[in-house]
C-alpha cells in the first residue's frame, strides 16, 4: 500500500518541476520587455503611448469617414494605394494608408493591432524608431505589389495581373515589422521565429494573395534593418534592449561608476 500511495507522488514531481521551467522560459522569453512597459505604463499610464492613442484615433476618424457617402472617395484619394497607380502619387500616400483600414476586413482588428503592438513598441523602442520602422514595413509592402506584378503569377514570389486594381492599406504590414523588430530589440527570439513561421504558414495555407505576401516582404526589410543594426557598433554602455530615454541615464551611470 506504501509503495501504491508513492507512485502519484513520483509521478507528479514532474508535473510541479514543469511549472518553474516554463516561468524561467517566460522570463527569460518576455521578462525584459514586460518590465519595462509595466513600469512605463504605472508611471504614466496613458500618456505613455501618446503617439498609439492619435493613431488609434486617426484611424476611427478615418473608417467613420470612408464609411459615409460624402467622405469614401475623399479617403481614398488621400490614402488609398493601387499598385497601377503613379509610383509618385503611391508613395505621397503610404504614410496615411496605414491608418486607412480595409473595407473588407472588421476594424476592430487594426485597431486592437496598433494598441497593442503600436503601444509596446512606442514603450519599448520609442517613437521615432516606432514611426521609421512602421513606415519602412508599409513601404516595403508598397514596393513588394509592385514588383510582384511585375514578376507575374509563373513565380511563386510574382503576382496575377489583376492585383494592381487591389486597394492596399492598413496597419497590418507594420505591425508584422513591428512585432519583429520589438523582438529582435528585446532578444525574444521564440516569438520573433513565431511570428515570421505564423506568416509564411498564412501565405502557403491560408491567405496566398498580395496582404499575405505583403506580410512577408514586411518582415524582410525589417530582418534587413536588424542585421544592418546587429552589425553597426553601439556606443559604450548602450545596451541592447534598454529603452531608448534610457539610454542616456545608463552612459552617465557608467561614467560614473569609473570615475
Amino acid at each position: 500500500m506504501s509503495s501504491a500511495g508513492a507512485e502519484p507522488r513520483e509521478g507528479a514531481v514532474p508535473a510541479r518541476g514543469a511549472v518553474p521551467v516554463l516561468r524561467r522560459a517566460a522570463c527569460a522569453e518576455w521578462g525584459r520587455l514586460l518590465r519595462t512597459v509595466r513600469s512605463a505604463l504605472a508611471a504614466s499610464r496613458l500618456r505613455a503611448i501618446p503617439l498609439t492613442l492619435t493613431a488609434v484615433g486617426l484611424t476611427l476618424v478615418l473608417q467613420f469617414v470612408q464609411n459615409q457617402a460624402w467622405g469614401y472617395r475623399a479617403v481614398q484619394d488621400i490614402g488609398s494605394v493601387q499598385a497601377d497607380e503613379h509610383l509618385w502619387l503611391a508613395l505621397l500616400r503610404t504614410p496615411l494608408s496605414l491608418f486607412v483600414p480595409a473595407l473588407d476586413l472588421p476594424v476592430w482588428g487594426a485597431l486592437a493591432q496598433i494598441l497593442v503592438v503600436f503601444g509596446i513598441a512606442e514603450i519599448c523602442v520609442g517613437r521615432r524608431r516606432l514611426l521609421a520602422v512602421a513606415y519602412l514595413a508599409t513601404l516595403a509592402g508598397t514596393m513588394y505589389a509592385r514588383i510582384g506584378i511585375w514578376i507575374g503569377p509563373v513565380s511563386p514570389v510574382g503576382l496575377p495581373d489583376s492585383d494592381k486594381y487591389v486597394i492596399d492599406t492598413g496597419p497590418s504590414a507594420a505591425v508584422v515589422g513591428l512585432a519583429v523588430f520589438v523582438c529582435w530589440r528585446y532578444r525574444a527570439w521564440f516569438t520573433c521565429a513565431a511570428v515570421v513561421v505564423a506568416m509564411v504558414v498564412e501565405v502557403v495555407s491560408i491567405k496566398n494573395n498580395l496582404a499575405g505576401k505583403e506580410h512577408i516582404a514586411a518582415i524582410l526589410a525589417v530582418l534587413v534593418l536588424c542585421g544592418v543594426r546587429e552589425l553597426w557598433p553601439r556606443p559604450a554602455g548602450q545596451r541592447l534592449g534598454a529603452p531608448p530615454t534610457k539610454s542616456s541615464t545608463l552612459r552617465r551611470t557608467d561614467d560614473q561608476r569609473r570615475s
